[in-house]
């Protein structure tokens, strides 16, 4: 391992001198030289979607135009285009894709400062993520069979993410200990860091039993290739259709574990070690419902100092006692 690291480490040295050392010109040499950075750097969802925002971005602006000529107006105008079309969450992601390719050029490419990418974001209307009901969630799980329901249980009992499962292996699983090694992208730098997670018994037991039937170093691959998932589109809509559910994703999971420890009024920094999140923040964004704060907000009609005002339920219970 620290052979390997040290070969990557190199070869990471021999890239950055050759990337640096070049002349870049145009944007399209820009682009290349921060994808191929980015190849290396991030994982293949990320860097996909890089790709797909340069893709784009040169569907309107000329790729052969040099450097030095690129001007803000330029950038806003294709992303005032994509918040048109598709819309002011998807034009701010573009533009987050592409300040971000800019920023490092001025650092390694030296690239014309201030960036021309850095334009005002566009208005945003994001609709909340589907959450199910705990009872679709085990509607369709008793749908499955085999290593699906497995995969679905550690969806909920570990609130993990789909890449974290899909990269999971056999030796991250502590049988001894009863708990498994997260190890997740979803940090600065993009860096792969691991932590430690306690196992439920129901999944402890489930584990165990799917390991005796396990044929490679994965916990959970592609059962056709032996080899981990990278996307399984259309699976889950598939198996909600087939248990009567309405359709919702992966890490909407994740929201449900979330949402049902804190219904149990588990503490909110408890709740932040297991979706393993770095801010606190984060973790009350993935509580959707108003139910934890409604016993805070009561306080407000306890107050001694108020005027004491009758409610519109008290009123109707005085009619009614007025009548009898």
């Amino acid at each position: 391992m620290k052979i390997f690291s040290a070969w990557f480490l190199a070869a990471s040295i021999i890239v950055f001198g050759s990337l640096c050392n070049a002349q870049t010109s145009t944007l399209l040499e820009w682009a290349t030289k921060y994808l191929e950075y980015s190849k290396v750097k991030f994982t293949i969802k990320t860097f996909d979607e890089k790709k797909t925002a340069f893709r784009g971005f040169f569907k309107q602006v000329d790729p052969s135009l040099p450097v030095d000529d690129l001007r803000p107006v330029q950038v806003l105008n294709y992303l005032r285009t994509q918040a048109s079309k598709r819309s002011g969450y998807a034009a701010n992601k573009e533009r987050k894709n592409l300040l971000a390719a800019w920023n490092w050029g001025i650092k390694y490419l030296n690239l014309p400062s201030p960036n021309p990418c850095l334009t005002e974001r566009f208005p945003e209307e994001r609709q909340n993520r589907y959450i199910p009901p705990e009872s679709d969630f085990w509607a369709v799980y008793g749908g499955l069979e085999g290593q699906d329901k497995v995969m679905l249980l550690a969806y909920l009992h570990l609130a993990a993410r789909r890449s974290e499962l899909y990269r999971l292996k056999w030796e991250d699983v502590d049988f001894a200990g009863q708990r498994v090694r997260i190890g997740t992208r979803k940090r600065l730098g993009g860096s792969l860091e691991y932590d430690w997670l306690p196992m439920t018994d129901e999944l402890f037991n489930a584990m165990i039993l799917h390991r005796q039937s396990a044929k490679t170093e994965w916990v959970f691959p592609n059962p056709e290739k032996g080899v981990p998932f990278i996307a399984r589109q259309r699976h889950m809509k598939r198996i909600c259709n087939k248990a009567g559910a309405k359709p919702f994703g992966l890490h909407a999971i994740r929201h449900l574990t979330a949402s049902i420890l804190a219904q149990e009024d588990v503490p909110m920094v408890t709740i932040q070690r297991i979706l393993r999140h770095k801010q606190l923040t984060t973790t009350e964004r993935y509580i959707r419902g108003l139910e934890p704060v409604r016993p805070a907000l009561e306080i407000l009609s306890n107050r001694n100092s108020r005027p004491k005002v009758t409610t519109i339920v008290q009123l109707s219970q005085n009619k009614k006692s007025e009548a009898v």
